[in-house]
């Protein structure tokens, strides 16, 4: 719980962090955010088997969390020309895949054995790494592309 209240502060601060600061750039405001980021993946313990709930629970968490973004940055995007919009179907349509995939990986991951756990648990982190990656990517072209 201690680990899931982290994680939901930091995406607040970073929310407002790139949300809210004018003076920065929109590079610096990233850097920060994958700081930030970064910093929340190393505070993510090796869960044991034993942990399964929590780490599944702390997972779903991050899901929504990056769904709502997602949802805000599609938004954006709606209020853009017909040209970004065409350009952006792709990347939103490869961010929604990969979102699918992180929910079919905490669906294996509430039904793993103790057998199958540490590789379930590798998959589902990596799964979470790669639309965080992707989601970063998309933000980073959405501000190239549109004035904030």
């Amino acid at each position: 719980m201690k680990h899931k209240k982290l994680f939901v502060t930091f995406l607040s601060v970073a929310a407002f962090t790139v949300g809210c600061d004018k003076a920065e750039t929109t590079s610096q405001k990233l850097d920060k955010v994958q700081e930030k980021t970064a910093e929340a993946a190393q505070d993510m313990k090796d869960y044991t088997f034993a942990q399964k709930a929590e780490f599944t629970e702390k997972m779903q968490s991050q899901l929504a969390e990056i769904n709502k973004d997602l949802d805000q940055l599609s938004a954006k995007i709606e209020k853009s020309s017909d040209a970004v919009k065409a350009e952006a179907k792709p990347k939103l349509e490869a961010l929604r895949d990969q979102t699918a995939k992180l929910t079919k990986q905490l669906d294996e991951a509430k039904n793993a054995t103790e057998s199958t756990w540490d590789s379930v648990k590798a998959g589902s982190r990596k799964a979470y790494n790669e639309l965080k990656d992707g989601f970063n990517q998309a933000r980073q072209w959405v501000s190239d592309k549109i004035a904030p």
